[in-house]
This record gives structure tokens, sequence and C-alpha cells, in this order.
């Protein structure tokens, strides 16, 4: 087991303030083990329902009945398996001086959720949760934590071999059953494969016409793919910044694999040596190093951009917050160096201060406002 304090924490402060909070992940991501282990932390009373067990359906047959005479923390996990609950939980969250809070589980964003985002606008507050992150793995299992990628079940495993077999199985069930109880119509063979192509142009702009033709279908089609997956939290999207300055700039957004150790499995990667070895090595790298710097800064995800141009200058990661900007470049080599692509972006975008992360061993400042900051000392050197 690994303590994730740090979300606990998380989670005890929102429930402070909100009347229902929701920890959305993709299955398997440890939701169900991250909410067990908050009712310890919880004072007075609490209840649990899983809506993948029949008798806990059977309970909230009659909701309302149900939940209406309950205090302290209620849990309900799977919620999205009975939308019809969330309009329930709005009458119940605006009682004056409500008896208690709820917090949701749902293995979908919200928009998928679009019920409970309807019902209970400015009632609940989304905490993502994502996989095993440095902070909680430690910086000396940081290659197994690339290679398996962080779902607990699958950098827990015992091997390599046993890991890969797990995240298989992972990927036919989100397919095959997950998907589907979310309203999902389209067949799994259609999404195993786009999701396996996907995985080819991981980290790359995303370009409609081309997956279009590659499945003799409408730029629309893929497109809703592509949202069906980032909705579903095993994608992520990356969006373009763009400004009002003398170059072209990139307006399609970058798509990522969401978790490094799906994107080894779909790309067919079993253990260490293929990794090193795969011609997707590097941009593999940059999709874990860039969740990681996320997750460790804190930054929230809608502040997160990529930026590029036609003519050539990119940015991995552009983070604005305010007038704050700030960049970050990922390198794999350990021995980085000032390229014309770091000045331009300094440049044009006014940065505070551009970082880029590689894979040496030591910190240090590159030149005025440029600083190569080692991943093996993230957690030391990135606040």
């Amino acid at each position: 087991m690994i303590n994730r304090d740090s979300e606990i924490r998380k989670l005890l402060s929102l429930l402070k303030h909100y009347r229902v909070v929701g920890i959305i992940g993709t299955r398997q991501v440890g939701k169900t083990t991250l909410a067990r282990a908050l009712l310890n932390h919880v004072s007075g009373p609490s209840r649990y329902y899983d809506l993948e067990n029949p008798e806990d359906m059977a309970r909230l047959a009659d909701p309302m009945f149900t939940l209406k005479g309950l205090r302290g923390l209620v849990v309900i996990d799977e919620i999205q398996r009975v939308p019809g609950l969330f309009p329930i939980l709005r009458v119940l969250a605006d009682r004056p001086r409500a008896p208690a809070r709820f917090l949701v589980l749902a293995s979908a964003s919200p928009e998928l959720l679009r019920q409970g985002s309807e019902s209970l606008a400015g009632r609940i507050i989304y905490h993502e949760l994502g996989g095993f992150s440095l902070d909680e793995v430690g910086m000396k299992n940081y290659k197994r934590l690339w290679l398996r990628g962080g779902l607990p079940r699958s950098y827990l495993a015992s091997s390599d071999t046993l890991s890969t077999e797990w995240r298989r199985g992972f990927i036919g069930t989100f397919l095959e059953r997950d998907l589907p109880q979310l309203g999902v119509a389209i067949r799994s063979t259609t999404l195993h494969r786009f999701w396996s192509m996907l995985a080819h142009y991981h980290g790359q702009i995303w370009n409609s016409s081309e997956f279009g033709r590659s499945f003799g279908v409408a730029d629309t089609t893929v497109r809703n793919y592509l949202d069906l997956l980032s909705s579903a939290l095993v994608v992520r999207q990356l969006h373009p910044w763009h400004e009002n300055i003398s170059k072209r700039q990139v307006r399609s957004p970058k798509a990522y694999i969401a978790d490094s150790g799906l994107l080894h499995t779909l790309l067919g990667i079993k253990n260490w040596s293929d990794l090193e070895r795969h011609p997707k090595v590097g941009a593999s790298w940059e999709g874990f190093v860039i969740e990681q710097v996320i997750r460790r800064a804190g930054f929230k995800k809608e502040d997160c951009f990529f930026w590029a141009t036609h003519a050539g200058a990119e940015l991995d990661l552009l983070v604005v917050s305010g007038r704050k900007r700030i960049g970050f470049e990922v390198k794999l080599t350990g021995s980085p160096r000032v390229t014309p692509s770091m000045r331009s972006a300094l440049s044009d975008l006014k940065l505070r201060e551009l970082y880029v992360i590689h894979a040496g061993e030591e910190t240090f400042r590159l030149e005025k406002r440029i600083r190569a900051v080692a991943l093996s000392r993230l957690l030391e050197d990135l606040a």
C-alpha cells in the first residue's frame, strides 16, 4: 500500500467548504481505496454506498427516503450508474443547516456527468484523482512509475509481466464494459483501434484530417472519439496558447495518453529494454514529465497549455496564471542546451522563467531566466 496523505488532506479541505464533493478518475485509479481511507479521518457518523453492490442498489431504490435522515459524511461510489441521484442530492444539499455532506465517486469527467453538473451547479466541486505520482512513490522508483504508469494495480504488480497483463485486461474491460455503462454506443473494436493509433501520435499536434482518412470517416467523427476518451479520463488534451503576435501560431491541441503504463501497453512495450529502444521513448518521457510537473507544482489543468508557431518555435508546457507565465521544456538528455526555440518563447511569451526538465543528475542555470532542472531533483528543486 502507498499512503495518499496529500489527497486526503485536499479532500478534507474541500468537504469543509462544499456540501457535495466529487472524486473523478478513470477506473482502477484508487477512488474507492482513497474514500475508505478518508473515513478514518472523519469524525462523526458516516455511511458508504457502492452502486456496484446489488444490496446497496436496493437500499437506494427510494433515495430520498434512504438519504434524507442521514448525518455526517455519506459516500456514494460509482454514482454514474444512477444519474438520477444527482437531483436528489441537490435537494438534500440545499436544506438549511444540512446535517450531511456527500462524497460521490465517478469514473468519468463532469462532461460525461452532465446531468450532475447541471443539477448540482454551484453546489459541487470535483477533484480529479490521478494515478500514483513521484511525490507518493519516491524518486528512486521513477523508472518503475514511468514504465508501468500510476494505476495502483499496475504499479504494485510483482513483476513487469504481471503488470503488462493487468493493463491489457484493463483496456479490454474499459472498452467493452465501462464505456457502454456511460452510454457510449461506439463499438469497442473501433475505439481500441483509435486509441492504439492515438498512442503512436502521443505528444503530437492533433490532426483530424489525418485520422479521418485513416478511419474513412468525417473529421468530426474522429474528433468525437478523441473528446470521448478525454471525457473518460484516459486521454489528455493540452490546448494551444495563442495571442496577438506577428507569428502564425498552432491552434490545434496536443493529445497524450493520460497514463504512461497504458501508453506503453498500447505501443507493445513490455519492459525497460523495450522502452529504451522504442522510437516513441522521447514522446513517452515528455508526457510523463509534464504530468509530474503539473502535479508537483499544483498547477490547475485549465491554466496549462502548449505553444507552437508554424515557423517551428515550440514550448512543451506553458502555465498562465493571471499575469504570471512560466514555461517548461522537456528533454530526454543529460546535457540540455539553450535552443533558439527557447529564446523565442521567452521573448514572445514574456515568460517569467523557463525550466528545462532533463534526464541528468544536476540542477543548474543555463542563462538568465532559463534553469535546467534534473528530474531526479524535481521534488527538491520545483516547489
